[in-house]
């Protein structure tokens, strides 16, 4: 499953590629040079599973405190922003030993720089009492969130910053877990 995710990526990442190759910029108000950003980013968080036996096959009373980084890349179309993401999370207390996925990601662009998007992907879990070769429980994930630039703040002048401070709520199955997240995501 772990390498029909890889693949997955890879092939994905290459259509932003084909798109922004053709694009020769606009008159929606978006530099052609800004169209396509690559992001990395680091956040922090806590993960809860629902109290009760789940549909993901996760013991009930699952939580942990993880540490995920973030790789994407966004295609601007004016206002609105299309993106896909690629994320492996590491838990340091709790629970949840690793966690991986992927998610495509629709934004809104509110202010200069800042965004607020909606997303959906699948991800894997991995738990601590399960060992090493312990089976991975996996499922849909949905989740909203902000992207908080300093340019709409006062913070810093231009159009548009290399950092965003990332806030996100996600949860995984049919709404089994509650996922709080919040980090710094730079782009390129």
């Amino acid at each position: 499953m772990k390498t029909l995710l890889l693949a997955a990526l890879g092939a994905a990442s290459l259509i932003p590629a084909a798109a922004y190759a053709q694009n020769d910029g606009g008159d929606d108000g978006v530099p052609s040079n800004s169209r396509f950003q690559l992001y990395a980013g680091v956040m922090g968080g806590y993960e809860d599973f629902d109290s009760e036996r789940n549909n993901l096959g996760i013991p009930g009373s699952t939580e942990g405190g993880i540490v995920e980084g973030v790789v994407g890349a966004n295609i601007d179309l004016g206002p609105l922003t299309v993106g896909g993401e690629g994320s492996v999370a590491k838990g340091f207390t709790g629970d949840i030993d690793w966690e991986y996925g992927a998610a495509g990601r629709v934004g809104i662009r509110a202010g200069k720089d800042s965004m607020i998007f909606g997303k959906v992907g699948y991800r894997w879990v991995n738990l601590d009492s399960q060992g090493v070769n312990g089976r991975d429980h996996d499922g849909m994930t949905y989740g909203a969130g902000l992207e908080l630039s300093p340019v709409d703040f006062g913070m810093q002048e231009g159009d548009n910053s290399n950092i965003r401070l990332r806030m996100q709520v996600d949860t995984m199955g049919n709404f089994r877990s509650i996922r709080p997240m919040a980090g710094l995501v730079a782009k390129f």
